[in-house]
Protein backbone atom coordinates (compact mmCIF):
# COMPACT_ATOMS: atom_id res chain seq x y z
CA UNK A 1 0.00 0.00 0.00
CA UNK A 2 1.57 3.63 -1.24
CA UNK A 3 -0.02 6.41 1.68
CA UNK A 4 1.67 9.85 -0.71
CA UNK A 5 3.33 11.67 2.40
CA UNK A 6 4.64 14.89 2.92
CA UNK A 7 7.09 15.94 5.87
CA UNK A 8 9.25 18.44 6.64
CA UNK A 9 12.93 18.89 7.65
CA UNK A 10 13.79 20.90 9.92
CA UNK A 11 17.07 22.57 11.91
CA UNK A 12 17.62 24.09 16.13
CA UNK A 13 17.69 27.79 15.93
CA UNK A 14 21.88 27.98 16.66
CA UNK A 15 23.51 28.57 13.50
CA UNK A 16 21.81 26.27 11.21
CA UNK A 17 21.60 26.89 7.62
CA UNK A 18 18.14 27.60 5.91
CA UNK A 19 19.04 25.04 2.76
CA UNK A 20 17.94 21.39 5.10
CA UNK A 21 14.38 22.75 5.73
CA UNK A 22 13.14 20.93 2.24
CA UNK A 23 10.01 18.41 1.28
CA UNK A 24 10.93 14.81 2.12
CA UNK A 25 9.64 13.48 -1.69
CA UNK A 26 5.53 11.78 -1.70
CA UNK A 27 5.89 8.28 -1.36
CA UNK A 28 6.04 6.23 2.17
CA UNK A 29 5.78 3.13 1.26
CA UNK A 30 3.51 0.94 4.00
CA UNK A 31 5.25 -2.77 3.84
CA UNK A 32 3.71 -5.01 6.55
CA UNK A 33 0.73 -5.43 8.30
CA UNK A 34 1.40 -7.83 11.24
CA UNK A 35 0.25 -11.68 11.57
CA UNK A 36 -2.68 -11.71 9.55
CA UNK A 37 -0.55 -9.81 6.40
CA UNK A 38 2.23 -12.28 6.35
CA UNK A 39 3.01 -15.53 4.85
CA UNK A 40 2.52 -18.78 6.65
CA UNK A 41 5.14 -21.06 8.01
CA UNK A 42 6.73 -22.50 10.85
CA UNK A 43 9.88 -24.92 10.10
CA UNK A 44 12.37 -25.10 7.61
CA UNK A 45 15.05 -27.67 6.07
CA UNK A 46 17.95 -25.16 7.63
CA UNK A 47 19.56 -22.54 5.18
CA UNK A 48 19.38 -19.01 6.43
CA UNK A 49 16.88 -16.48 6.78
CA UNK A 50 16.80 -13.16 5.29
CA UNK A 51 20.23 -11.67 2.83
CA UNK A 52 23.41 -10.92 4.46
CA UNK A 53 25.23 -7.49 4.44
CA UNK A 54 28.81 -7.12 4.87
CA UNK A 55 29.76 -4.92 8.22
CA UNK A 56 31.91 -2.92 6.62
CA UNK A 57 32.03 -0.24 4.29
CA UNK A 58 31.78 -0.83 0.08
CA UNK A 59 35.43 -1.82 -0.01
CA UNK A 60 34.35 -5.61 1.29
CA UNK A 61 35.71 -5.38 4.47
CA UNK A 62 33.67 -6.22 7.86
CA UNK A 63 34.35 -5.85 10.91
CA UNK A 64 37.68 -5.03 12.15
CA UNK A 65 38.84 -5.24 8.49
CA UNK A 66 38.42 -9.13 7.79
CA UNK A 67 38.01 -9.50 4.26
CA UNK A 68 34.83 -11.50 2.95
CA UNK A 69 34.65 -14.98 3.05
CA UNK A 70 37.75 -15.24 5.38
CA UNK A 71 38.27 -15.76 9.06
CA UNK A 72 37.21 -18.58 11.49
CA UNK A 73 33.49 -19.36 12.54
CA UNK A 74 32.16 -16.95 10.28
CA UNK A 75 33.99 -14.48 9.98
CA UNK A 76 33.42 -13.32 6.80
CA UNK A 77 29.64 -13.00 6.29
CA UNK A 78 27.97 -11.78 9.11
CA UNK A 79 23.71 -11.71 9.25
CA UNK A 80 23.74 -8.26 9.29
CA UNK A 81 20.72 -7.14 7.43
CA UNK A 82 18.42 -7.66 10.56
CA UNK A 83 16.80 -5.47 13.41
CA UNK A 84 15.74 -7.29 16.49
CA UNK A 85 12.65 -5.33 17.93
CA UNK A 86 10.71 -6.32 21.34
CA UNK A 87 7.10 -6.73 21.42
CA UNK A 88 6.98 -6.15 25.31
CA UNK A 89 3.50 -6.70 25.86
CA UNK A 90 3.35 -10.19 24.12
CA UNK A 91 6.69 -11.44 25.54
CA UNK A 92 8.58 -11.90 21.66
CA UNK A 93 10.99 -10.29 19.33
CA UNK A 94 10.95 -9.63 16.04
CA UNK A 95 13.11 -9.58 13.55
CA UNK A 96 13.25 -7.21 10.27
CA UNK A 97 14.98 -7.70 7.48
CA UNK A 98 16.36 -4.17 7.55
CA UNK A 99 16.78 -4.50 2.79
CA UNK A 100 13.19 -5.29 2.57
CA UNK A 101 11.23 -4.33 6.14
CA UNK A 102 9.83 -8.15 6.19
CA UNK A 103 9.48 -9.61 9.47
CA UNK A 104 11.26 -13.03 8.75
CA UNK A 105 11.12 -14.55 12.46
CA UNK A 106 9.16 -13.85 15.85
CA UNK A 107 10.65 -15.65 18.65
CA UNK A 108 8.61 -15.73 22.32
CA UNK A 109 11.45 -15.20 25.00
CA UNK A 110 9.20 -15.25 27.99
CA UNK A 111 7.67 -18.74 29.43
CA UNK A 112 4.55 -16.29 30.69
CA UNK A 113 4.19 -12.73 29.40
CA UNK A 114 2.62 -10.38 31.17
CA UNK A 115 0.90 -8.50 28.76
CA UNK A 116 2.40 -5.00 30.33
CA UNK A 117 4.32 -3.14 28.06
CA UNK A 118 6.48 -1.78 31.10
CA UNK A 119 7.41 -5.49 32.05
CA UNK A 120 8.63 -7.91 29.16
CA UNK A 121 11.35 -7.90 26.51
CA UNK A 122 12.72 -4.83 26.07
CA UNK A 123 16.83 -3.49 24.84
CA UNK A 124 18.23 -6.12 22.67
CA UNK A 125 21.83 -6.14 21.43
CA UNK A 126 23.31 -7.95 18.78
CA UNK A 127 27.02 -9.46 18.48
CA UNK A 128 29.22 -8.74 15.51
CA UNK A 129 28.17 -13.02 14.66
CA UNK A 130 24.76 -11.65 14.06
CA UNK A 131 22.90 -13.17 17.40
CA UNK A 132 20.76 -11.44 19.06
CA UNK A 133 20.80 -11.28 23.47
CA UNK A 134 17.86 -9.74 24.97
CA UNK A 135 17.06 -8.28 28.60
CA UNK A 136 13.45 -9.58 29.76
CA UNK A 137 12.21 -7.77 32.44
CA UNK A 138 10.12 -10.18 33.86
CA UNK A 139 13.57 -11.85 34.74
CA UNK A 140 15.55 -13.07 32.34
CA UNK A 141 17.99 -12.75 29.75
CA UNK A 142 17.87 -14.31 26.76
CA UNK A 143 19.89 -15.38 22.95
CA UNK A 144 18.38 -16.17 19.57
CA UNK A 145 20.46 -17.65 16.95
CA UNK A 146 20.50 -15.17 13.60
CA UNK A 147 21.51 -18.35 11.59
CA UNK A 148 19.20 -21.47 11.55
CA UNK A 149 22.57 -23.58 10.31
CA UNK A 150 23.33 -22.58 14.32
CA UNK A 151 20.35 -23.71 15.54
CA UNK A 152 19.70 -27.14 17.55
CA UNK A 153 17.52 -30.14 16.11
CA UNK A 154 15.74 -30.72 19.75
CA UNK A 155 13.19 -33.14 18.79
CA UNK A 156 15.99 -35.21 16.00
CA UNK A 157 13.34 -34.79 13.54
CA UNK A 158 15.59 -33.89 11.17
CA UNK A 159 14.50 -29.66 10.42
CA UNK A 160 14.52 -26.67 12.38
CA UNK A 161 11.25 -25.80 13.51
CA UNK A 162 11.88 -21.72 13.70
CA UNK A 163 9.39 -19.07 13.12
CA UNK A 164 9.80 -17.73 9.11
CA UNK A 165 7.47 -14.74 9.52
CA UNK A 166 5.34 -12.50 12.28
CA UNK A 167 3.62 -15.89 13.81
CA UNK A 168 5.55 -17.28 17.11
CA UNK A 169 5.96 -20.43 18.37
CA UNK A 170 5.21 -21.27 21.81
CA UNK A 171 7.67 -21.03 23.96
CA UNK A 172 10.32 -23.55 24.25
CA UNK A 173 9.15 -24.47 20.98
CA UNK A 174 11.45 -22.82 18.67
CA UNK A 175 14.90 -24.17 18.04
CA UNK A 176 16.49 -21.27 16.96
CA UNK A 177 16.24 -19.64 21.15
CA UNK A 178 19.72 -20.76 22.06
CA UNK A 179 19.11 -19.94 25.80
CA UNK A 180 17.55 -18.13 28.61
CA UNK A 181 18.40 -17.49 31.79
CA UNK A 182 16.49 -16.37 34.87
CA UNK A 183 17.71 -12.95 36.63
CA UNK A 184 16.08 -12.55 40.62
CA UNK A 185 14.30 -9.21 40.46
CA UNK A 186 14.11 -7.51 43.79
CA UNK A 187 10.69 -5.65 44.83
CA UNK A 188 10.50 -2.10 44.83
CA UNK A 189 8.70 1.05 44.78
CA UNK A 190 7.53 -0.11 40.86
CA UNK A 191 7.60 -3.61 41.50
CA UNK A 192 6.21 -4.54 38.06
CA UNK A 193 9.05 -3.11 36.45
CA UNK A 194 11.76 -4.48 38.47
CA UNK A 195 13.30 -6.78 35.23
CA UNK A 196 17.11 -6.53 34.09
CA UNK A 197 17.15 -3.25 31.59
CA UNK A 198 20.93 -3.13 30.33
CA UNK A 199 22.68 -5.76 28.03
CA UNK A 200 25.39 -5.56 25.14
CA UNK A 201 27.19 -8.14 23.45
CA UNK A 202 30.78 -7.82 23.52
CA UNK A 203 33.05 -7.60 21.11
CA UNK A 204 35.16 -11.37 20.79
CA UNK A 205 38.12 -11.61 21.92
CA UNK A 206 39.21 -13.60 18.62
CA UNK A 207 38.57 -10.16 16.41
CA UNK A 208 42.37 -10.24 15.55
CA UNK A 209 41.69 -13.73 13.77
CA UNK A 210 38.20 -12.52 12.25
CA UNK A 211 36.41 -15.20 14.59
CA UNK A 212 33.41 -13.52 15.36
CA UNK A 213 32.26 -16.41 17.92
CA UNK A 214 32.62 -16.53 21.67
CA UNK A 215 31.54 -13.31 22.72
CA UNK A 216 29.83 -12.44 25.80
CA UNK A 217 26.72 -10.70 27.16
CA UNK A 218 26.68 -8.00 29.70
CA UNK A 219 23.27 -7.49 31.42
CA UNK A 220 22.96 -5.14 35.12
CA UNK A 221 19.80 -5.22 37.21
CA UNK A 222 18.66 -4.42 40.41
CA UNK A 223 19.63 -7.48 42.59
CA UNK A 224 17.22 -9.48 44.87
CA UNK A 225 19.37 -9.43 48.09
CA UNK A 226 20.80 -5.60 48.86
CA UNK A 227 19.42 -2.15 47.95
CA UNK A 228 21.85 -2.08 45.18
CA UNK A 229 23.31 -3.71 41.74
CA UNK A 230 25.00 -6.65 40.01
CA UNK A 231 26.97 -6.53 36.60
CA UNK A 232 26.84 -9.93 34.70
CA UNK A 233 29.65 -11.00 32.03
CA UNK A 234 27.58 -14.11 30.61
CA UNK A 235 29.36 -16.73 27.80
CA UNK A 236 27.27 -16.35 25.17
CA UNK A 237 27.77 -19.48 23.74
CA UNK A 238 26.10 -21.14 27.03
CA UNK A 239 24.61 -18.58 29.14
CA UNK A 240 26.34 -19.28 31.97
CA UNK A 241 27.95 -16.47 34.29
CA UNK A 242 31.41 -16.05 34.05
CA UNK A 243 32.01 -12.72 36.16
CA UNK A 244 29.63 -10.94 38.85
CA UNK A 245 30.40 -7.43 39.74
CA UNK A 246 28.71 -6.10 42.43
CA UNK A 247 28.14 -2.29 42.74
CA UNK A 248 27.30 -1.40 46.34
CA UNK A 249 25.61 1.65 47.24
CA UNK A 250 23.76 2.14 43.86
CA UNK A 251 20.06 2.94 44.60
CA UNK A 252 17.79 0.52 43.19
CA UNK A 253 14.62 2.05 44.83
CA UNK A 254 12.83 2.38 41.39
CA UNK A 255 14.42 1.00 37.86
CA UNK A 256 18.46 0.63 38.13
CA UNK A 257 20.45 0.11 35.45
CA UNK A 258 18.67 1.14 32.60
CA UNK A 259 20.38 0.92 29.55
CA UNK A 260 24.18 -0.08 28.25
CA UNK A 261 26.41 0.09 25.60
CA UNK A 262 30.68 -1.15 25.14
CA UNK A 263 33.64 0.81 24.52
CA UNK A 264 36.70 -0.23 22.38
CA UNK A 265 37.74 -2.53 25.64
CA UNK A 266 34.75 -4.04 25.90
CA UNK A 267 34.40 -2.12 29.30
CA UNK A 268 30.38 -1.99 29.48
CA UNK A 269 28.48 1.33 30.17
CA UNK A 270 25.46 1.80 31.45
CA UNK A 271 23.67 4.63 33.65
CA UNK A 272 20.99 4.11 36.10
CA UNK A 273 17.55 5.83 36.30
CA UNK A 274 17.26 6.09 40.12
CA UNK A 275 18.76 8.24 42.25
CA UNK A 276 21.81 9.52 41.57
CA UNK A 277 21.18 8.99 37.77
CA UNK A 278 24.81 8.73 37.44
CA UNK A 279 27.17 7.09 34.79
CA UNK A 280 29.08 3.56 35.50
CA UNK A 281 31.47 1.66 34.15
CA UNK A 282 32.15 -2.07 34.71
CA UNK A 283 35.83 -3.35 33.54
CA UNK A 284 36.59 -6.21 31.06
CA UNK A 285 38.90 -8.77 32.11
CA UNK A 286 38.45 -7.73 35.61
CA UNK A 287 37.54 -10.08 38.16
CA UNK A 288 36.48 -8.39 41.62
CA UNK A 289 38.92 -8.97 44.25
CA UNK A 290 41.18 -7.15 47.18
CA UNK A 291 41.77 -4.07 46.14
CA UNK A 292 39.39 -4.12 42.89
CA UNK A 293 35.74 -3.86 42.28
CA UNK A 294 35.88 -3.72 38.71
CA UNK A 295 33.94 -0.85 38.25
CA UNK A 296 33.48 3.06 38.19
CA UNK A 297 31.25 5.82 38.55
CA UNK A 298 30.85 9.34 36.81
CA UNK A 299 28.30 11.92 37.76
CA UNK A 300 25.86 13.38 35.68
CA UNK A 301 27.11 16.62 34.70
CA UNK A 302 23.91 18.70 35.07
CA UNK A 303 21.92 17.74 38.38
CA UNK A 304 18.55 18.55 36.44
CA UNK A 305 19.18 15.78 33.32
CA UNK A 306 17.35 12.81 33.46
CA UNK A 307 19.25 10.18 31.57
CA UNK A 308 17.69 7.42 29.53
CA UNK A 309 19.09 6.23 26.27
CA UNK A 310 22.91 5.81 26.06
CA UNK A 311 25.41 4.61 22.78
CA UNK A 312 29.13 4.92 22.39
CA UNK A 313 30.51 6.97 19.47
CA UNK A 314 33.26 5.58 16.92
CA UNK A 315 35.70 7.71 18.84
CA UNK A 316 34.69 5.89 21.89
CA UNK A 317 32.72 8.79 23.84
CA UNK A 318 29.87 7.61 25.86
CA UNK A 319 26.25 9.75 24.81
CA UNK A 320 23.64 9.84 26.94
CA UNK A 321 20.02 11.42 26.13
CA UNK A 322 18.26 13.30 28.94
CA UNK A 323 14.53 13.08 28.92
CA UNK A 324 15.23 16.54 31.18
CA UNK A 325 18.06 18.24 31.06
CA UNK A 326 19.65 18.23 27.36
CA UNK A 327 21.94 15.19 25.88
CA UNK A 328 25.43 14.58 27.05
CA UNK A 329 28.60 13.31 25.69
CA UNK A 330 31.29 12.10 28.08
CA UNK A 331 34.86 11.47 26.72
CA UNK A 332 36.92 9.20 29.19
CA UNK A 333 40.18 10.30 27.54
CA UNK A 334 39.74 13.42 30.30
CA UNK A 335 36.27 12.60 31.89
CA UNK A 336 35.18 15.63 30.66
CA UNK A 337 31.64 16.45 29.59
CA UNK A 338 29.89 18.42 26.90
CA UNK A 339 26.30 19.06 27.31
CA UNK A 340 23.47 20.02 24.29
CA UNK A 341 20.78 21.45 27.00
CA UNK A 342 17.88 21.91 24.01
CA UNK A 343 18.08 19.05 22.72
CA UNK A 344 16.02 15.64 24.98
CA UNK A 345 15.11 12.15 23.63
CA UNK A 346 15.30 8.56 24.43
CA UNK A 347 17.03 6.32 22.18
CA UNK A 348 19.95 7.43 19.79
CA UNK A 349 23.01 6.41 18.01
CA UNK A 350 25.67 7.32 15.70
CA UNK A 351 25.97 6.56 12.05
CA UNK A 352 28.81 6.32 10.26
CA UNK A 353 28.92 9.78 8.91
CA UNK A 354 29.45 10.95 12.93
CA UNK A 355 25.92 11.75 12.97
CA UNK A 356 24.23 11.42 16.28
CA UNK A 357 20.50 10.85 16.00
CA UNK A 358 18.45 10.57 18.78
CA UNK A 359 14.48 9.83 19.37
CA UNK A 360 12.91 13.29 20.16
CA UNK A 361 10.79 13.45 23.47
CA UNK A 362 8.71 14.96 25.03
CA UNK A 363 6.04 13.93 22.38
CA UNK A 364 3.95 16.55 22.67
CA UNK A 365 6.67 19.45 21.57
CA UNK A 366 8.83 17.23 18.78
CA UNK A 367 8.09 13.77 17.05
CA UNK A 368 10.95 12.50 15.45
CA UNK A 369 14.56 12.64 14.88
CA UNK A 370 17.59 15.31 16.18
CA UNK A 371 20.71 15.06 13.82
CA UNK A 372 23.66 16.06 15.97
CA UNK A 373 27.24 16.62 15.34
CA UNK A 374 28.83 14.26 16.92
CA UNK A 375 32.49 16.29 17.34
CA UNK A 376 31.06 20.14 18.13
CA UNK A 377 27.89 18.54 19.61
CA UNK A 378 25.46 20.91 17.74
CA UNK A 379 22.29 20.12 16.58
CA UNK A 380 22.41 19.53 12.68
CA UNK A 381 18.89 18.17 11.29
CA UNK A 382 15.77 17.31 12.84
CA UNK A 383 13.14 14.46 11.07
CA UNK A 384 9.89 16.02 11.85
CA UNK A 385 7.85 12.95 12.09
CA UNK A 386 4.25 14.43 13.57
CA UNK A 387 2.13 13.77 11.21
CA UNK A 388 3.32 9.99 11.50
CA UNK A 389 5.16 8.45 14.57
CA UNK A 390 3.23 9.85 17.75
CA UNK A 391 6.08 8.30 20.02
CA UNK A 392 8.92 7.91 18.78
CA UNK A 393 11.60 5.72 21.18
CA UNK A 394 14.05 3.68 19.71
CA UNK A 395 17.00 4.61 17.08
CA UNK A 396 19.36 2.35 15.39
CA UNK A 397 21.55 2.43 11.98
CA UNK A 398 21.47 -0.33 9.63
CA UNK A 399 24.66 -1.38 7.66
CA UNK A 400 22.55 0.62 4.20
CA UNK A 401 23.12 3.75 6.53
CA UNK A 402 19.73 3.98 7.41
CA UNK A 403 18.22 5.21 10.46
CA UNK A 404 15.93 3.11 11.85
CA UNK A 405 13.25 4.49 14.36
CA UNK A 406 10.95 2.90 16.72
CA UNK A 407 7.55 4.32 17.60
CA UNK A 408 6.16 2.45 20.96
CA UNK A 409 2.36 2.25 19.43
CA UNK A 410 2.99 -0.22 16.91
CA UNK A 411 5.37 0.55 14.16
CA UNK A 412 9.33 0.67 13.20
CA UNK A 413 10.30 3.24 10.17
CA UNK A 414 13.45 2.98 8.29
CA UNK A 415 14.48 6.33 7.20
CA UNK A 416 17.10 7.91 4.57
CA UNK A 417 18.89 10.41 5.81
CA UNK A 418 19.97 12.06 2.98
CA UNK A 419 16.68 11.96 1.03
CA UNK A 420 14.41 11.49 3.84
CA UNK A 421 12.28 9.77 2.72
CA UNK A 422 10.79 6.59 4.27
CA UNK A 423 9.27 3.11 4.97
CA UNK A 424 7.26 1.67 7.66
CA UNK A 425 6.62 -2.01 8.90
CA UNK A 426 3.53 -1.47 11.54
CA UNK A 427 3.20 -5.29 12.33
CA UNK A 428 4.72 -4.74 15.94
CA UNK A 429 2.93 -4.86 19.28
CA UNK A 430 3.61 -2.07 21.82
CA UNK A 431 7.73 -2.25 20.40
CA UNK A 432 9.23 -0.71 23.41
CA UNK A 433 13.43 -1.05 22.38
CA UNK A 434 15.72 1.55 22.15
CA UNK A 435 19.76 -0.06 22.03
CA UNK A 436 21.77 -1.43 19.34
CA UNK A 437 19.08 -3.50 17.81
CA UNK A 438 21.08 -3.77 14.28
CA UNK A 439 24.42 -4.68 15.40
CA UNK A 440 26.04 -1.10 14.06
CA UNK A 441 26.75 0.43 17.49
CA UNK A 442 29.03 -2.69 17.69
CA UNK A 443 30.93 -2.09 14.75
CA UNK A 444 31.10 1.82 15.83
CA UNK A 445 33.48 0.80 17.91
CA UNK A 446 35.39 -2.10 16.67
CA UNK A 447 39.01 -1.10 16.06
CA UNK A 448 40.29 -0.31 12.51
CA UNK A 449 42.51 -3.42 11.03
CA UNK A 450 46.25 -2.64 11.88
CA UNK A 451 48.91 -3.22 9.22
Amino acid sequence: MLVAASLTVGCGDDGQSGDRYADFGDDVDVLGDGPEGSSSGSSSEGGETGPKLDAGTSTGETAGGCADGGGNGGGGEIEFSNIWIANSPDGTISKIDTLTATEIGRYQVTPQPKYNVLVGPSRTSVSLYGDMAVADRSGGLAKIHARQEDCVDANNNGQIETSTDANPLPYGQDECLAWRIDIPRMPGVYDDRRGPRAVQWTLPDGLETCDFTGAKVWVAFCNEQNNDATVWLVDGDTGVVDVEIPIPGMMCEMMGPYGGGVDIHSNFWFVENDTRKALYMAKYGCEPGPGEDCWEVFDRPDPDMDPYGITVDGADRIWIAGTSGGTARFDPANAGWSVLPGVTGLGLQEDGEGRMWIAAYPWDTQRGVYGIDSDTVTQIDFIDMTPYAPESRGISIDFEGNVWMVDQTSSAYRIDPLTKQFQVYSGLNAPYTYSDMTGWGLKNVTPPAQG
